[in-house]
């Protein structure tokens, strides 16, 4: 609807394509291949046993193919969890290291977010990347899900007992994690590599097509906008994330044709050009009974 709706904006801007500087691209795919590393540096981290790294580098790469089978992030959490118990971590460790693993790469973005907006607190405003009056209803939809989760753990004594004991374990599994400084290293150096090589990345393909944005605005529009379309679950971010980042790059201060030929260029470095060698390994890893 967005695309047919701006369809004059969206031809100018497959048509800036042409201006690209091939060097900055090459770039940007070298710090796309770098986020598969820094993911697997925080899968790593999150667990006290040593995971082949082979095997562990080449799962991170296949879960981006799955990824797009599943919304908000599933697919690669189910390639992961597979992965773990593969390598003889029983499911309730796999589980809370999974559990690690979000909180960490979570806590990393949002930090890395603050750290720009209090640096440049007047570069964007989070308002314009959400639709007018939808903040009430996400926030609305938010509560009932907290209420219900609660309201469920409250009466379903199975489901207390269950969250308890996961809750039991994953703190056990952080608690082990933190006591050794390498894995404590890789979780949260891993954490706050991976948003900061996709945000670099984006810088890269912005400069390739000439984006009249500083580059901490860039970064800036990169981490709000993949923030915000996270509350819209598509698989591996379709629609939500393309529209998002164009409207943070045109919110600080890109023409929006430019805006949209970066976007479009990011996006196929980062979804579509790896999708195909993708699946292929996450077949291969498959057949190899690796997952």
């Amino acid at each position: 609807m967005v695309a047919v709706r701006h369809r004059s904006v969206l031809t100018e801007g497959v048509r800036h394509l042409g201006t690209t500087e091939w060097p900055w691209l090459a770039a940007a795919a070298g710090a796309t291949c770098l986020t598969w590393v820094a993911a697997a540096c925080t899968r790593q981290g999150a667990v006290v046993e040593r995971l082949p790294r082979r095997r562990l580098l080449a799962a991170q790469f296949a879960a981006g193919a799955a990824n797009h089978l599943l919304p908000t992030g599933l697919g690669a959490n189910v390639v992961n969890l597979r992965f773990m118990t593969v390598c003889g971590l029983p499911l309730a460790r796999s589980s809370a290291a999974l559990a690690l693993y979000l909180l960490a790469g979570s806590a990393g973005r949002l930090a890395l977010l603050g750290a720009l907006l209090a640096a440049f607190p007047g570069a964007l405003r989070l308002g314009t990347l959400l639709p007018e009056g939808a903040l009430g209803p996400l926030a609305l939809a938010a509560g009932a899900v907290l209420l219900a989760a609660a309201g469920a753990l409250a009466l379903v004594r199975r489901l207390r007992t269950a969250a308890l004991s996961f809750l039991r374990t994953a703190l056990g599994e952080a608690r082990a994690v933190h006591t050794r400084p390498a894995r404590a290293l890789a979780l949260w150096g891993g954490a706050l590599a991976f948003p900061a090589l996709q945000a670099a990345g984006l810088v890269l393909v912005g400069r390739a097509l000439g984006l009249p944005v500083p580059a901490a605005h860039m970064a800036l529009a990169y981490l709000a906008a993949t923030a915000a379309a996270a509350l819209v679950p598509t698989p591996g971010g379709l629609g939500s994330v393309e529209a998002a980042l164009v409207l943070a790059l045109v919110a600080v201060g890109g023409p929006a044709a430019v805006a949209t030929a970066v976007v479009l260029a990011y996006r196929i470095i980062t979804v579509w050009l790896p999708l195909v060698p993708g699946a292929l390994a996450l077949g291969a890893l498959v057949r190899l009974k690796a997952i």
